[in-house]
């Protein structure tokens, strides 16, 4: 073992809307996790890996952490705070504010039982002035046992360099985990259901996007290697969601498909053809074997 190399897993955790994702995907240098101004975007634990010569740290995006409304809630908060423990570092992603909500409440909850490092990461510094950033930090401070205050701006990649060096202060020494070029071990397929349920929540109004799921039918490479054929279906729950979905003379749905197709060809890197449906299956978040279908498993 390298005794000058370190390695780690780091848990990414906050309430909805934080910019937990926004953050993994800036460290890392490249889209993985989606992101929209709405909560629930992250249901499932990405995990995403940056490296360098000093070390490689794995990032685990978790859904955040907020109280359960239905069995999808249950699950996404079990997965959250069922890595607390079993990572080498915990980064709890907050606004830059004096305001402790009861969102932060419940969190600082289950943190007071963590023995892993915490660093509290003051997010989106680039949207107040300099001393209501040292007020938040000071907020924060008391507010629990924290290892270290770092504050960032993930949307503007401040000082981001300094949060991957103070995280590296405290991953034990270790082995490389993955290859150098690895950035995530999600699956294609999941990204890219992951990138058109994004364009969903993007372009859809407030109520509709979060009784969505994604799933990919089919995703074939044509013979000369030039086009990817991708059929996917958006699931929803009401018959009147899914008219809204697809939107008059079907404009909605070829808005989100659209946008979609843009951000997967970049993925990919080749030209796609993707084409969407809409079924509804009513009450899917709170059915077992519709979450399990649809991805969303307990491991």
């Amino acid at each position: 073992m390298n005794k000058e190399y370190k390695s780690g897993f780091v848990s990414i955790i906050g309430r909805p809307n934080v910019g937990k994702s926004t953050l993994m995907n800036r460290l890392i240098g490249q889209k993985i996790a989606i992101t929209s101004n709405k909560a629930q975007t992250t249901r499932n634990r990405i995990q995403t890996v940056y490296t360098s010569d000093k070390g490689q740290i794995i990032f685990l995006d978790t859904p955040g952490i907020n109280r359960a409304k239905n069995k999808l809630g249950e699950y996404m908060l079990k997965v959250a705070e069922s890595t607390l423990d079993e990572v080498d570092v915990v980064l709890w992603i907050v606004e830059a504010t004096t305001f402790i909500g009861a969102g932060e409440r419940y969190i600082i909850e289950q943190l007071q039982h963590v023995k892993t490092p915490i660093i509290v990461v003051v997010n989106k510094i680039d949207n107040v002035e300099e001393s209501k950033v040292f007020e938040a930090i000071n907020t924060y401070k008391d507010a629990c046992d924290f290892a270290e205050i770092v504050p960032v701006s993930a949307l503007k990649g401040k000082n981001t360099d300094e949060l991957i060096d103070t995280i590296m202060k405290y991953l034990p020494y270790g082995p490389q985990y993955y290859d150098e070029d690895t950035i995530t071990d999600q699956p294609e397929r999941q990204i890219v259901a992951e990138l058109i349920r994004e364009q969903a929540l993007r372009q859809l109004d407030k109520e509709v996007p979060h009784g969505i799921a994604v799933v990919i039918d089919s995703m074939k490479e044509r013979p000369d290697g030039g086009l990817i054929d991708i059929d996917a279906t958006i699931i929803c729950e009401r018959d009147s969601h899914k008219g809204i979905i697809i939107g008059k003379q079907g404009v909605m749905l070829k808005k989100i498909g659209t946008h979609a197709r843009y951000g997967i060809e970049r993925l990919l890197d080749t030209k796609v053809n993707l084409k969407l449906w809409v079924k509804v299956k009513k009450d899917w978040r709170d059915t077992d074997t519709l979450l399990r279908n649809f991805g969303f498993r307990d491991e």
